[in-house]
């Protein structure tokens, strides 16, 4: 890092002007998220000097308010551990939301923390709390923040947010969650698990709308099991005080009375007030997003990295995406392929899914309690579903013990486009799982070679 007085003098009255001193890196990062993170590490491993400005906690909402407590809550009821038990076990986990051991971890790696709200001011230039900050790049990693529906009387009734769910030491007699997606079935059962009543509401027509609605009825039917009133083809319209909880009225359904309201209905990337106006840059209409290129590249040395871009806004996603503008930044190369990016529910049973699920594909399914994993687990639930085009897999939906496991193989099958004649040769070790993958890939095989011969 380098120091650049830029102005200096004299004012008529004889009073001195304040020197205004740039800050010199050759990188700047705005946002301290898992994103931020990745890619400030990266490069100081790669020997660039690196600036991150970061208002909030360092390495974001994964570590402490969303992917790690939560997987820690879902593990401690899979246990039976008593609530107090889980939450000090969340809380454990999630460093108890204190973020120092990271921040002080990144310094000693050499990286320059700046704990301030930062924009930028023009290219390669940002403004972090008075500080003037100049790079040869710059790395947007703002994440995104979480967008309520538009639903009346919402704000003024009050919602808790996942962050709120998963930091409260709270288990409300009864919890009515709005949204059917990863978040909303995942602290679905967590609060159902541990004795709260809990009402989930999807307006769409089945849980988990961006996958297969095979999927979503396994889901649903665990959650079920476990005593969620599921809800889904009905949207919230209306909510309010009752007495000392609230009321959720909803579109051609019954109203839902609860202690408290969980919003679980997505985020929206982080993009007001970061002076985009400055580089010229505007969000994309469609995602809200920041508009990128296939290297992660926004403009001219201005990069963006995570859910700020609204690309399949998972943690790994964002590691990936660091590596990506990593490596261009030092000269190389490399360009991001979404194709098979895993997608994933860790619900029990859980969920995994990757790749290309349309209905207009080549498909072929098999039932876990087929398996001989199965009948020593005393499981009946679960299924794989595999999607292909050609002799190529392209997709894959899983619902089962451990799906986020033993699918792992479909990322690599789609994303290296191994051919299907190799997939059905592929072992596995009895007895797992995995083994239902291979009567699948067998019919798949079997599919393409009849379109070879029409």
């Amino acid at each position: 890092m380098h120091l650049h007085p830029v102005s200096a003098g004299v004012s008529e009255s004889g009073c001195g002007y304040l020197a205004v001193v740039t800050e010199r890196y050759d990188v700047l990062v705005l946002g301290g998220g898992s994103a931020g993170e990745a890619v400030a590490r990266g490069l100081v491993a790669r020997g660039r000097s690196v600036a991150m400005v970061e208002p909030g906690l360092v390495g974001g909402e994964c570590p402490y308010l969303a992917c790690m407590p939560s997987k820690a809550m879902l593990h401690a009821a899979a246990r039976g551990r008593s609530w107090t038990d889980a939450i000090a076990f969340r809380d454990e986990v999630a460093e108890h939301r204190d973020d120092s051991d990271t921040a002080a971890s990144l310094e000693k790696a050499g990286i320059t923390l700046i704990r301030e709200r930062g924009s930028l001011s023009g290219p390669g230039r940002l403004v972090a709390g008075g500080r003037q900050l100049h790079g040869d790049h710059v790395v947007i990693c703002t994440g995104a923040h979480v967008d309520p529906p538009p639903v009346d009387g919402l704000t003024a009734t009050g919602f808790w947010t996942s962050e709120d769910a998963l930091s409260s030491a709270e288990l409300p007699d009864s919890l009515v969650i709005l949204g059917g997606g990863p978040v909303g079935c995942e602290l679905g059962q967590v609060y159902a698990r541990f004795g709260a009543r809990v009402t989930l509401i999807e307006p769409a027509e089945h849980l988990l709308p961006a996958e297969p609605a095979t999927v979503a009825a396994a889901v649903a039917d665990a959650l079920a099991r476990d005593g969620v009133d599921v809800r889904t083809g009905h949207a919230p319209q209306r909510v309010g005080r009752d007495g000392d909880g609230v009321v959720v009225h909803l579109d051609g359904d019954d109203p839902v009375r609860a202690t408290r309201i969980l919003v679980a209905t997505g985020k929206t990337p982080r993009v007001a007030g970061l002076g985009l106006e400055t580089i010229d840059v505007r969000p994309d209409p469609d995602s809200g997003g920041l508009p990128t290129n296939e290297k992660c590249q926004v403009a001219e040395r201005i990069w963006a990295v995570g859910d700020v871009t609204a690309i399949a806004p998972f943690t790994h996603t964002a590691n990936y995406q660091a590596k990506v503008v990593v490596a261009n930044i030092c000269g190389e190369s490399r360009t991001a392929d979404y194709r098979a990016i895993p997608r994933a529910v860790y619900t029990d049973p859980a969920v995994f899914c990757v790749g290309r699920t349309d209905d207009d594909l080549r498909t072929a399914s098999f039932r876990l309690e087929e398996t001989a994993r199965a009948t020593v687990e005393e499981r009946r639930d679960g299924s794989v579903t595999l999607f292909a085009e050609g002799n190529r897999l392209v997709g894959a939906a899983c619902v089962g013990p451990a799906a986020d496991h033993w699918g792992g193989e479909l990322t690599l099958a789609v994303r290296a486009e191994i051919d299907l004649a190799v997939l059905r040769d592929v072992v596995h070790a009895f007895p797992t799982f995995g083994e239902a993958l291979e009567p699948v890939y067998a019919e798949l095989c079997e599919g393409s070679d009849e379109e070879g011969r029409r």
